[in-house]
C-alpha cells in the first residue's frame, strides 16, 4: 500500500489505550448480553455441549477444541446456556486483539485502533459473537498464527516461530478449514521473500515441527474411527448431484455482503482486483495479506458454483481481510476514512438491531422477522411437551427423525437420557446422533417416534409392522409460527434394506407434489 497514512491527532499511547478500552468494552458488554440472553441454545450449540461431556481428540463432524473450550467454561462457571456459549465472546476478543497488534505490526497504532473496531462491528461477528461456534475458534488461530508470521517475517526470533507452530496446531484441532493458512503460506513462500526467508530455515522446521505434534492426536484419532470427520466434511460439498449451480454462486457471493458488510465487502474486492492486476508490483505488505485472504473464498466460491456452500465456509477470508480494508481505508483520499466510519456506524446499527429481534418477540413480530427466530425459540418448553408425552405411557424407547430435536432434547430434556435413539433414514450414520445413538436393529418393545420431518413419515412406516398415530405437538414460537411435531406410537422394528431401487424411488416422492413439507415448521413463510 504505497501512500502514506494521513495525519493523526491522537499519539501512539492514546491509540493503544483507544483500543484496549474498545476491545475490553466489548467484551464486558457481550458477557453482559449472554448473561440476560432469552434466546435458547442453536442446535449445533447443544450438539457441542453433548461432545464436551467426553473428552476426546476427535468428534464426527468436527475437530476437538470447541468440545474442549466448553468443557473448560462449564466446568468453571456451571452447566449453563451461558456458560457453553461464554467462550464465543471471549474468543473474538482474543482475535479482534491479534489484528490490532498485526495491524500495529504492519502499520501504526492508529490502524490497530480501527482494525479491532471495524472486526467487532463486522455483522458476522455480531452473530457469531453470542453463538459458540467453530469459526470463533479458527479467527483466534488464524489470526494469532498471521500475527506470529508477520513478527517472524521481521526477525523476531524464537517465540515467533513457536507461536506460528502452535496457532497452527490450535487451528487445525478447532475447524479443517485452517488448511487454507496452509495453502496460503505456501503461496507466500513462492512469492513474498521476507517469508521464505523466515519459514525455510530452523524456524520453519521447528514451527512446522510443532504444528505436527500438536496435530498428531487428532490425525491418530481419525485413522481409528475411519476418517468420520474428513468423510463428514467431504459429504459436505455435495458432489455426487447435480453439478454446477450459477443461482448458487450468486446467493452466496450476496451473502457475504451481509458477513463483511456491504462496503467494506466491495472495497475488499477491489483490492483483489488491483492487487492481483499488478500482483508482482504490488506493495509486499498488501500482496501478503491478499495472499492470506484469497484462498477461501477462491475455493468456496468455486464449491458454490460446483453444488452449495454456506455463507460462513468462507469467513476465514475476513480475518486478513479485514487489515487489508483498514490499510487501504485509511490511505488517500478523505472519502476512504468516511467509507470506514460509516461502514463500522452501519454494521453497529445493523448488530444492534439483530441483538434486539433476538431478545424481543415482539419486536419480530412487528418487523415480520419470525422465520429468522424460529430455530432459537422455546426448546425449553419444547423439551417439556416431548417429556409429557414420553411419561404418557411405558415406552421401551424415545425415537427421533431429526438429530437437531435429538440432540435440544439431550440438552432441554435430560430425563430422557439413556431412552432415546436416531432412526436411520439412510443405510449408514451421517450425523453424530445416527452414529452413537441409533436405533437398535433388534429394539423390542412399544416405542413412541417423534417426527420433525413430515418428510419422513412415510419412510418410518415402512421400517415398523405397526405405526399408529398418537397425537401432536405444536410449540407457539414467534408470531403465527410453531415448532411441529407428529406423534407415533410403533412396534416391530424391521429396517427396509437402503438399496438402490430404495433411495430411487423416495427421492422420485420427494420430487412428486405429493411430498410433504422437509420440516416441521408452520407459519407464514414456511
Amino acid at each position: 500500500m504505497p501512500e502514506s497514512f494521513n495525519a493523526s491527532p491522537l499519539s501512539r499511547d492514546n491509540w493503544t489505550r483507544a483500543a484496549i478500552v474498545l476491545i475490553a468494552g466489548f467484551a464486558v458488554l457481550r458477557i453482559l448480553a449472554l448473561a440476560i440472553s432469552p434466546v435458547s441454545l442453536y442446535q449445533d450449540e447443544s450438539q457441542y455441549w453433548v461432545w464436551s461431556r467426553q473428552f476426546d481428540w476427535g468428534y464426527y463432524s468436527k475437530p476437538p477444541m470447541i468440545a474442549w473450550l466448553i468443557s473448560l467454561s462449564t466446568g468453571l462457571f456451571g452447566d449453563s446456556d451461558f456458560a457453553i456459549r461464554l467462550p464465543a465472546t471471549l474468543l473474538h476478543t482474543a482475535t479482534a486483539t491479534f489484528l490490532m497488534l498485526s495491524a500495529r505490526q504492519l502499520w501504526d497504532e492508529r490502524a490497530g485502533f480501527w482494525t479491532a473496531a471495524l472486526y467487532l462491528t463486522m455483522p458476522g461477528i455480531w452473530l457469531s459473537g453470542f453463538v459458540i461456534s467453530t469459526d470463533a475458534v479458527l479467527f483466534v488461530a488464524w489470526s494469532g498464527g498471521l500475527y506470529a508470521l508477520l513478527r517472524l517475517r521481521a526477525d523476531h526470533g524464537w517465540g515467533a516461530a513457536i507461536g506460528l507452530g502452535v496457532a497452527l496446531g490450535f487451528g487445525f484441532l478447532s475447524k479443517y478449514a485452517m488448511i487454507y493458512f496452509l495453502v496460503s503460506t505456501g503461496l507466500a513462500i513462492l512469492f513474498d521473500a521476507p517469508t521464505r526467508r523466515a519459514l525455510l530455515g530452523l524456524r520453519g522446521a521447528a514451527a512446522l515441527a510443532i504444528f505436527l505434534a500438536l496435530l498428531a492426536p487428532n490425525l491418530a484419532w481419525n485413522a481409528a474411527n475411519d476418517f468420520a470427520t474428513v468423510t463428514h466434511t467431504a459429504a459436505n460439498a455435495n458432489w455426487g448431484g447435480d453439478l454446477f449451480h450459477p443461482g448458487e454462486l450468486f446467493e452466496f457471493l450476496a451473502a457475504q455482503l451481509g458477513v463483511f458488510g456491504p462496503v467494506t465487502f466491495g472495497v475488499l474486492a477491489t483490492i483483489f482486483g488491483l492487487t492481483i492486476a499488478s500482483f508482482l508490483r504490488a506493495d509486499p505488505d498488501q500482496r501478503l495479506l491478499v495472499l492470506y485472504s484469497v484462498p477461501p473464498l477462491a475455493v468456496v466460491a468455486v464449491q458454490a458454483f460446483i453444488s452449495r456452500a454456506h455463507a460462513n465456509w468462507a469467513a476465514a477470508t475476513y480475518v486478513a481481510g479485514t487489515l487489508l480494508v483498514v490499510g487501504f481505508l485509511l490511505r488517500g483520499a478523505t472519502w476512504r476514512r468516511w467509507a470506514l466510519y460509516g461502514s463500522i456506524g452501519l454494521h453497529t446499527v445493523i448488530g444492534i438491531i439483530a441483538i434486539a429481534l433476538a431478545a424481543s418477540p415482539a419486536l419480530v413480530v412487528a418487523l415480520g422477522a419470525a422465520d429468522a427466530t424460529k430455530r432459537i425459540r422455546a426448546w425449553d418448553v419444547t423439551a417439556e411437551q416431548i417429556l409429557a408425552a414420553a411419561e404418557s405411557d411405558d415406552y421401551a424407547m424415545i425415537v427421533f427423525d431429526d438429530r437437531n430435536a435429538f440432540h435440544q432434547m439431550q440438552r432441554y430434556a435430560p430425563q430422557l437420557e439413556g431412552r432415546m435413539a436416531m432412526w436411520l433414514r439412510y443405510s449408514g450414520p451421517t450425523n453424530h446422533a445416527e452414529d452413537v445413538w441409533p436405533l437398535s436393529e433388534d429394539q423390542a418393545g412399544r416405542l413412541l417416534v417423534i417426527s420433525n420431518r413430515p418428510r419422513e413419515v412415510p419412510r418410518l412406516r415402512e421400517d415398523f409392522d405397526r405405526f399408529e398415530a398418537v397425537g401432536r405437538l405444536a410449540i407457539p414460537l414467534d408470531g403465527a409460527y410453531t415448532r411441529d411435531f407428529t406423534l407415533w406410537e410403533a412396534e416391530g422394528y424391521q429396517r427396509v434394506e437402503r438399496d438402490e431401487a430404495y433411495e430411487i424411488r423416495w427421492q422420485a416422492f420427494d420430487a412428486s407434489d405429493e411430498a410433504p413439507p422437509a420440516r416441521g415448521y408452520s407459519g407464514e413463510g414456511r
